[in-house]
C-alpha cells in the first residue's frame, strides 16, 4: 500500500470536526492536530507501510486505532493519583523535550528520559502541570517508574552470531527499551555474559542485548541496531552502547571489520 493511498485511508478514517491533518509529501509523514489544544501527532507512512506488508489484515486498523486513543488523550486530563502502579520511564531523543513542559531526566548523549502514565493502548507522558496537580514531587514519580520498570517480565529471544550472543525483546507493551533502566536486568545480563556487554535501544519497541565476544560480533551488532532503527515506528538511536566498570553507558561507533572506537564516556 503507497503512502498516498495510506493518507487518503486516514483522512477517511480520522473525521472530527476539531481534527486539522496535513501531509508533508518530502518527509512521508502524515499529522493531526486538534485545534482545542493545539496539539497533535505524526505518523511516519512509510513504518506504516512496512506493517501493512507484514500485517495486513490488521495493522491498518490498529494504526488508526492508536492514533484515535492518542489523540482523545491529548485533550483528556490524566490524574495521578491512583495509577502510581501505571507509571513508568520512557525514553526518546533529546530533541523531543523542546518546547514542552515534560518532566525528564538526562540519560545519555543519545536518550533522554521521560516519564508516562500507561493507558492500556496507549500512554501519557507526565508534564510538570500534571505534577503540580497531583500534589506529588518529581522524586515520586521517578521513584515510582523505577520500581514499575522492575515488575515488567523480560523474556528474550537469543540467537547466536560467529560466536556471539545476542538476546532480544519484544513484549509488545510499549516500554522494551525503559527495560535498559532496570538496574536488574543489567546485573542478570552482566551474570550470563563472557565477553563485553552491549546494548541497543534502535527504537522504543526493542531492546538488545549482546555478548560481544569477538570483533565480527561488533559488526553483527552495529547492522542489527541500524537495521532496527530505520524500521522502529519511535526511533531512539543507531547507536549500541557498551557497559563501562561502572554500568554506565558507553556510546560506540562501529567500524566495519573492526573493534570500535569509543567517544567519551556519557552516563
Amino acid at each position: 500500500m503507497k503512502s498516498i493511498e495510506i493518507k487518503k485511508e486516514l483522512e477517511k478514517q480520522l473525521q472530527n470536526k476539531h481534527w486539522v491533518t496535513s501531509y508533508d509529501r518530502e518527509k512521508d509523514t502524515f499529522r493531526i492536530v486538534d485545534d482545542r489544544v493545539d496539539k497533535g501527532i505524526t505518523i511516519r507512512l512509510g513504518n506504516v507501510s512496512d506493517n501493512i506488508e507484514k500485517q495486513p489484515e490488521t495493522a491498518l486498523n490498529d494504526t488508526i486505532a492508536k492514533i484515535k486513543e492518542g489523540m482523545r488523550l491529548l485533550v483528556e486530563k490524566v490524574d495521578l493519583n491512583g495509577k502510581e502502579n501505571r507509571i513508568y520511564p520512557v525514553l526518546r531523543n533529546p530533541s523531543f523535550a523542546e518546547g514542552k513542559n515534560l518532566l525528564f531526566d538526562e540519560h545519555t548523549a543519545e536518550t533522554m528520559i521521560f516519564y508516562a502514565v500507561d493507558e492500556k493502548s496507549s500512554y501519557s507522558l507526565i508534564d510538570m502541570n500534571m505534577l503540580e496537580q497531583s500534589g506529588k514531587t518529581a522524586d515520586e514519580i521517578r521513584e515510582a517508574a523505577k520500581f514499575n520498570v522492575r515488575s515488567l517480565p523480560s523474556d528474550f529471544k537469543e540467537d547466536t552470531v560467529a560466536g556471539n550472543k545476542f538476546y532480544f525483546l519484544h513484549a509488545g507493551d510499549g516500554f522494551e527499551a525503559s527495560r535498559i533502566l532496570d538496574d536488574q536486568l543489567i546485573q542478570k545480563m552482566q551474570e550470563k555474559i563472557h565477553g563485553d556487554l552491549a546494548v541497543a535501544v534502535p527504537h522504543h519497541d526493542v531492546l538488545i542485548f549482546a555478548d560481544i565476544r569477538n570483533e565480527t560480533g561488533y559488526d553483527v551488532l552495529g547492522q542489527m541496531t541500524f537495521q532496527f532503527f530505520s524500521e522502529g515506528h519511535m526511533p531512539l538511536t543507531a547507536l549500541p552502547f557498551l557497559y563501562d566498570d561502572n554500568n554506565e553507558l558507553e556510546p560506540i561507533f562501529i567500524l566495519a571489520q573492526k573493534k570500535p572506537k569509543s567517544t567519551k564516556k556519557d552516563g
